[in-house]
Order: structure tokens, then sequence, then C-alpha cells
């Protein structure tokens, strides 16, 4: 934690220097750009502490994912009125479009947005709440005398909806992993999820990611969407290249890190991923904290769930698990990660270290007991 608030004021005294690019100059950054930073991180860093001190117990665990099942149900329904209407509850409360009104309109169709700036970001989040109603469904948890999975198929419905193959796809995998498979492989396949986002950029640096096979397969099932994957994965190698002159600390703030025409000065990339925007802005160093940090949790989820005491606390911590390894894998594709995100990571991260800690609470008073019993009387 401590390297994810410090790596911003040293990433901010090592890039001093200005960066010229035929008209363009920007500026370098000193002591102020690295407090300000630093404070960034801090408030970054407050939903995981919430999440950390207040969601540590097996029925906090519970709560949370009644909580996200009853939260996608009360969106889904501004999320039909933006499907059937297009976009506009921004633009009516706000007077004003958070984004290229193009991006949303999908076929014949558009992509709901409800206020959270990007239909993808929508989606993820209703990604999470499939997910957490597959869970409780699992569970055999009912809501207002509802089975859940009648949720869980309403939710599933309204992701359709959504037109976001990515969040659909990792919907459909959460759901299938939560009911066919064990909370321990469930928490199993976290793991991998964000081992690999954590490895991810060395992956790309060696080309140890087919791009181009991938984008090709994607061109396969839809022309317009495989372009896209190609012309994403030439704007990472680019960025990369820019981030390994910096590699450790990265290049700061003021969009230093992106690619720029060397006589007109003018931007020439695009930064999807938060991968690839945070290791430019903040290095190897900046990458690992912050990626590292959201997957802390299910590092302690693996070694806690052997602890847990009933069928239900696996469900839910395994589910609670995967969900956060999802959220993390969508950062390598894009930039989704929002404050309830680091609050879910704090929720596992307290979960695990409640499991572990009351395990070894059990076996203190296993041996005090034992010590009792070899006292002589």
């Amino acid at each position: 934690m401590a390297s994810y608030v410090i790596g911003a004021v040293t990433s901010s005294l090592l890039n001093s220097d200005p960066v010229i690019m035929g008209d363009r100059v920007l500026p370098g950054t000193g002591l102020y750009d690295g407090i300000s930073g630093a404070e960034a991180a801090v408030i970054a860093l407050v939903p995981f502490f919430l999440g950390w001190r207040f969601f540590g117990s097996a029925s906090d665990a519970a709560h949370m994912i009644k909580g996200l099942v009853v939260a996608g149900l009360l969106y889904s329904i501004l999320m039909l009125v933006e499907i059937r209407l297009s976009p506009q509850l921004h633009f009516w409360v706000y007077g004003y479009y958070p984004t290229d009104f193009q991006q949303e309109i999908r076929g014949s169709g558009y992509r709901p947005m409800v206020f959270t700036g990007h239909g993808l970001l929508a989606a993820i989040f209703l990604m999470t709440t499939v997910a957490a109603s597959a869970a409780m469904s699992k569970a055999r948890v009912s809501l207002w005398g509802v089975g859940a999975g009648k949720f869980n198929a309403y939710l599933g419905a309204i992701l359709i909806m959504c037109k976001s193959a990515g969040s659909l796809m990792f919907g459909g995998v959460a759901t299938a992993l939560i009911w066919l498979t064990s909370p321990r492989m469930q928490v199993r396949a976290a793991a991998l999820l964000v081992t690999f986002s954590l490895g991810y950029p060395l992956f790309r640096a060696f080309d140890l990611i087919p791009t181009n096979l991938i984008a090709e397969l994607a061109g396969d099932l839809n022309n317009e969407r495989g372009l896209s994957l190609a012309t994403r994965f030439r704007n990472e190698d680019q960025l990369l290249s820019r981030a390994a002159e910096r590699e450790m600390f990265g290049w700061g703030r003021y969009g230093r890190s992106r690619v720029y025409d060397p006589e007109s000065g003018r931007d020439v990339t695009l930064a999807d991923g938060k991968w690839v925007q945070t290791l430019g802005q903040f290095g190897l160093v900046g990458f690992l904290s912050e990626f590292g940090l959201l997957s802390l949790g299910i590092y302690r989820a693996m070694r806690a769930i052997r602890y847990c005491r009933d069928r239900r606390e696996l469900i839910y911590l395994a589910a609670l698990s995967l969900i956060v390894g999802l959220n993390v894998l969508d950062l390598l594709p894009n930039s989704t990660l929002r404050p309830w995100t680091w609050f879910l990571c704090g929720v596992v991260f307290a979960r695990g270290q409640d499991c572990v800690a009351r395990a070894g609470d059990v076996r203190i008073r296993s041996r005090a007991s034992d010590a009792r019993a070899l006292r002589p009387s």
C-alpha cells in the first residue's frame, strides 16, 4: 500500500524535464505534482479500506452479495429506459453527454451507460451483479420470497441487451463456474486471472500474446470488432515502447507517457487499457503496486477458503473472489477501475483475513485445552 502512494511521489520527482514534441510542450513534474498524486492515491484507496474495515465477517459477505443483486435490479430499470430511448439520462440531469454518443450506438440499438460515463462501465457493473445473483442461487437464498435463480436469469437478459461482448462473456463464465465448479476451483480460477493480469506487461513485452491471431479470430466473428482490436494492440505496442524508456517509475502525469507526432505534436495513440495507462505514468513500481493490491485479497482467499465453516460461506467468498478476478482482468482491455472495484477488493481481503484469524484462534484454544488436560491434577 505504501508503494502505491510513495510511487506517485517518486515518479513526479524523477520527471522534472519537459517533453517537447513539435509545437507541443509538456511540463516537467515536481514535488507539488507528487503530493497531488499521493493525495489522489490515498483517496482512491478509501473504498478499499472501508471494505477491509467493515465487511470482514461471513454475514457481511452475505449482505454484500445481496446488496449487489438489489443494486443490479434497481439499476436495470434505468438501463431499460436507456436501452429503449438511448443514453439520455446523463444529458437530462447534467445537460451534456460524458462521452461520444456514437460509441453507445450498437447495431440498431443503444448501449446504456446510466451515469457511469460509458456503456462499458455500466456493463461490467451489471456483470458483477449477474455473478452475485448466481452465487445467491447456488446458496439457495431467496430475495423477497423469490428464488435468486430468477433474478440471475433477468439480470443476464439485461446484460445481453447491454451489447458488450466482453462483459457478456465474463458474466457467462462467472455463472458457469459458480454453478459447475467447487468454490475452491473458483478461487483458483480467480487467482489465475489476476496472476495473468500481473504478468501481462511482461507477456506483451516479450511478444508472448498472439495479438495478430486474436485480432484475426475477432475479425472472423465481426470485422469491425477485429479492426478495432488490431488498432488497440498497435497502440499498446507504441505505448509499451514509450513506457520502456522509463520503465521503473514511468513518465509522470500531464500525458507525458503518450506518443506524439514529432513534427506536429499531435497525440497519435489511444490508451484504452488501465494497465498501459498505469505502466506509462508510474512504471513497473506503480503497476505492480496497483494491480498487486487489487489482487491481494484473492491470494489471501486461496489460503483462507479451507477455513470457511459452512457451504454458504464458501460460496460467497469464492464468488466475490471470482468477481474481483474478472474485474481485474477487464482492466487489460478497458479502463474500468472504479471506487466500487476497490471496495470489493477490500471486502475479499477482509474475508480472507477473518477466516485465517479465526482458524488461528481455534488452534490457540485447542492447544490451551490440550495443555490443561495434560496438567497434573
